[in-house]
């Protein structure tokens, strides 16, 4: 049986590929076909997808996070793989081919999924407040005999404003250990790099060129591995980022209209999900509202469809139509114009944000933050105070760091709404040709895989 990669090239589209030669080269092998996504275009969603079949109405990944009503909190990149419905393609696969191997590197909810071998990034978190880098493998074993030869995961260039090319690189050197020393039947790569720069200085950018040559460089002698491996080659992205400059701030025009709450402590300001009438969970370009009385659903989406910036909302035959039909789903759905996005700020007034809107902070924040990829130029030789910041954390010491900006308008690029621009779309390449076609909806993508492994007819 032919062994199979899937490299998740987060970001890759026709507009990166023209500096991409090598990644470019398997669609000489094989071909390239627009991979159509599902609503929100976004890494959680468009993965479980990838890896179902269905859209999230099936597997219920309605986002990168959602508020979880059992629980009264909003929790984004929560990492158990429980969390996804629908029959995983590990799962059909081994129906037929009982003794199917399957190595997930960095694909996400890969903690607790049936699959062989398993390395997702987990920090550690110590009982005075550090956090450290490292990753959560399976086997326990794999965790030594990565961290002996790779060194511990980068953590620190995997997200925020040193994300770079290093995490990407570690990832790499992973799935080739694996692909070489376990031999798995089907190896899932996921390779960040270019979620980075696009979202900073926008996808048209010099600076966005640069990075796509240089995941390229990194890229060529795994690829060119792969290929005296004769392993088949299929290389696809969840998303293209497109130009964005207009941020929308949903949930201040909800406290405005009376409907959000907030709480207090320390004079900071808490998002209060318990007694909001209506709040939005932003994730990039959609944001999930949810409204607790179905008395003001009409108000709610009156106030959201008049906000600039907002190009549709979408109610239950909405929803049902975009495949957004879930029950972790917001009541309501907004969806911004090509070139906005949603922040998840709840204040009206910087001096009471909380302390955790100044730092790189996922799992605290009710809403995902691209700001967070960016140094704040408010702050006096902020990268210095950030490495000082860091010694004292070393050191046992207690200390807020400040790096993060409250000003969005830095941000350059987004995702999440249905691409318009073909040079914005993400693409599927596969090293194979006989499979070619011009399109492929993510729904299909895992119906392909199959038929590459053997597993079902084309």
């Amino acid at each position: 049986m032919t062994r199979t990669v899937v490299l998740d090239i987060v970001g890759l589209t026709p507009r990166m590929l023209r500096h991409m030669p090598a990644v470019s080269a398997v669609a000489a092998q094989g071909f390239q076909a627009r991979l159509n996504p599902v609503l929100p275009a976004v890494t959680c969603s468009v993965q479980s997808t990838l890896l179902t079949g269905v859209p999230p109405t099936g597997h219920g990944i309605v986002g990168n996070g959602w508020y979880f009503r059992d629980l009264g909190e909003v929790l984004l990149w929560r990492q158990h793989n429980a969390l996804v419905g629908g029959e995983k393609l590990w799962d059909t696969a081994r129906r037929s081919k009982p003794g199917y191997t399957v190595a997930n590197v960095c694909w996400w909810y890969a903690m607790g999924a049936d699959v062989d071998y398993t390395v997702t990034p987990r920090p550690v978190y110590y009982s005075d407040g550090r956090k450290e880098p490292d990753c959560y493998t399976w086997p326990p074993s794999l965790h030594d005999e990565l961290t002996d030869r790779l060194g511990p995961f980068p953590l620190f260039t995997y997200w925020g404003p040193n994300a770079g090319l290093p995490s990407s690189q570690w990832i790499l050197a992973a799935a080739r250990q694996i692909f070489d020393e376990h031999r798995p039947d089907l190896t899932l790569v996921y390779v960040p790099h270019l979620d980075y720069e696009p979202q900073r200085s926008g996808p048209g950018s010099p600076q966005t060129a640069r990075e796509a040559r240089r995941l390229d460089d990194a890229l060529r002698p795994l690829l060119d591995h792969f290929r005296r491996e004769e392993a088949t080659v299929v290389i696809l992205s969840e998303y293209g980022i497109a130009p964005a400059s207009r941020p929308v701030d949903i949930n201040r025009a909800l406290r405005k209209a009376g409907l959000l709450e907030v709480h207090t402590q320390d004079g900071m300001e808490y998002l209060d999900p318990w007694t909001s009438r209506a709040f939005a969970v932003a994730d990039h370009q959609v944001a999930h509202v949810y409204v607790r009385d179905p008395a003001d659903l009409a108000k709610t989406a009156e106030i959201v469809a008049g906000l600039d910036g907002v190009d549709e909302v979408l109610d239950e035959r909405g929803k049902a139509r975009h495949g957004l039909a879930h029950e972790r789903s917001g009541e309501l759905v907004a969806v911004a114009e090509p070139d906005a996005w949603f922040t998840y700020y709840y204040w009206l007034d910087d001096a009471r944000a909380p302390d955790f809107a100044r730092q790189v902070e996922i799992h605290r924040k009710p809403g995902y933050d691209p700001a967070e990829l960016l140094y704040d130029p408010t702050v006096p030789g902020v990268k210095a105070r950030a490495i000082g910041q860091v010694v004292r954390k070393k050191a046992g010491l207690r200390y807020r760091i400040r790096t993060v900006p409250l000003d969005p308008s830095g941000v350059r690029g987004s995702h999440g709404r249905l691409p318009g621009d073909p040079q914005d779309s993400p693409v599927l390449l596969c090293s194979r040709p006989g499979l070619a076609r011009d399109e492929i909806d993510a729904t299909e993508v895992k119906d392909l895989l199959l038929t590459l492994a053997g597993i079902t007819s084309p």
